[in-house]
This record gives structure tokens, C-alpha cells and sequence, in this order.
């Protein structure tokens, strides 16, 4: 089947504000206050984090979130778990160490007060102490999500073995990346030669692409 051609909408609502790093989305009728830091490349809001939670919210019948367990790598600000949980998941968001303060203030600050699966933040580095830390004896998740995750870095690799480990059979991939440089098309042909996998949607205007494997 052909991708469908989308525009990623204006979710996102100006507001006046004090504070340049804040944020203000609407998903799934709940207003989302994102805070974002320039320190950080996980820290800021990319367009394939917008195109992720719009597609979510839109296709909740093909892609049902409710009571599922779902894993999110990269989670960067927190936007794509914060949907996933308002739909119904058991969400864990994962990302770098340095990251992950400003992801726990946005989760929290975003659903502390919603009658939703509590989510829970965690330290995942690509590749790394994958065993130890998320043993497959007790770890498996229905969805797999990850935005953005692959641009101009050297991690390509422990990323792709990280998605392979976490890919059991049942789990669905949903890969939602802006492709800026030819290593992001090399990635996408690996991960082809690995799983089976489906362009769902295309947003010729930021370039972004969603791929289901």
C-alpha cells in the first residue's frame, strides 16, 4: 500500500508566555506543556515526535494503545509517551542520562493529575547493559516507539541492535524520523533488510516519514 501524504497540523497553540522553552500542544483533548532545553538534542521538540502523536491520536482503531505496554527510546521531551499514555498505555520513556530530568518534569507535570497508567522513566543507553537493565525474561512491550532517533551521529548501529532487541514477535516498530542526510536512508534500508516494514505515512512538507515494522 502506498504511504498516506499528510500535513503535520498546527497542534501546537501560541501562547503568551515569560518563558521562551515552553511549549503548548493539544493531543487527544488534553492541552501538553512541553519544556524544552537548547542544551540538549534531546531536549527539543523534533518533527517527527509531532507526526508520531498526530498519526496516534488519528488512527486509534488501527493502532489501539489502550492497556498496552509500550517502550519509547529517544523519548527526548516526553511528547509522544505523554500521548501514549493519555490513550491508554503503560508507557516507559527511555533516553540518555542527561536527558532524562527534564523528561521526568514533563511526564509528570502532564499526567499526575489524569486517571491514565502511570508511565516511568528510565536511563537506556543504545546498546548498552540492555541485559541487565531490561532483562527479556521480564520485558516485553507491545509497541516500540522512537522519533528522530537517527540524524548525523555514530550510534546508527547500537540503535539498530537496540530496536532488534526489543522487537519481539507481537511487538510493533513505529518509526517516525525527519530524512535529512543520506545515513538516514541507509538506516532505513537496514532496518528493511531486518524487518518487515511499511512506510505508513509521509509529510513531504517537514520531511518527515512513519515506518512500521
Amino acid at each position: 500500500d502506498s504511504p498516506v501524504i499528510l500535513k503535520i497540523l498546527q497542534n501546537w497553540v501560541p501562547r503568551v508566555s515569560h518563558y521562551f522553552d515552553k511549549e503548548h500542544y493539544t493531543y487527544v483533548g488534553h492541552q501538553i506543556i512541553i519544556q524544552e532545553s537548547i542544551e540538549h538534542f534531546g531536549a527539543v521538540v523534533w518533527p517527527g515526535a509531532l507526526a508520531l502523536s498526530q498519526y496516534l491520536e488519528s488512527n486509534q482503531e488501527q493502532f489501539n494503545l489502550k492497556d498496552k505496554k509500550v517502550l519509547e527510546i529517544g523519548a527526548g521531551t516526553g511528547l509522544v509517551s505523554i500521548v501514549a499514555c493519555i490513550l491508554g498505555a503503560y508507557v516507559t520513556a527511555t533516553d540518555l542520562p542527561e536527558v532524562l530530568e527534564n523528561l521526568s518534569y514533563n511526564i509528570s507535570r502532564n499526567t499526575q493529575d489524569m486517571n491514565i497508567h502511570k508511565p516511568e522513566v528510565r536511563k537506556l543507553v543504545w546498546g548498552e547493559d540492555l541485559d541487565e537493565d531490561f532483562p527479556v525474561s521480564t520485558y516485553h512491550y507491545d509497541f516500540l516507539l522512537a522519533t528522530d532517533v537517527v540524524y548525523h551521529h555514530t550510534a546508527l548501529d547500537p540503535l539498530l541492535a537496540t530496536m532488534v532487541r526489543f522487537c519481539k514477535p507481537g511487538t510493533v516498530l513505529l518509526w517516525a524520523n525527519k530524512f535529512r542526510f543520506s545515513t538516514d536512508y541507509e538506516f532505513l534500508e537496514k532496518l528493511c533488510n531486518i524487518f518487515n516494514t511499511t512506510i505508513l505515512a509521509e509529510f513531504p512538507e517537514s520531511n518527515v516519514k512513519l515506518i512500521k515494522a
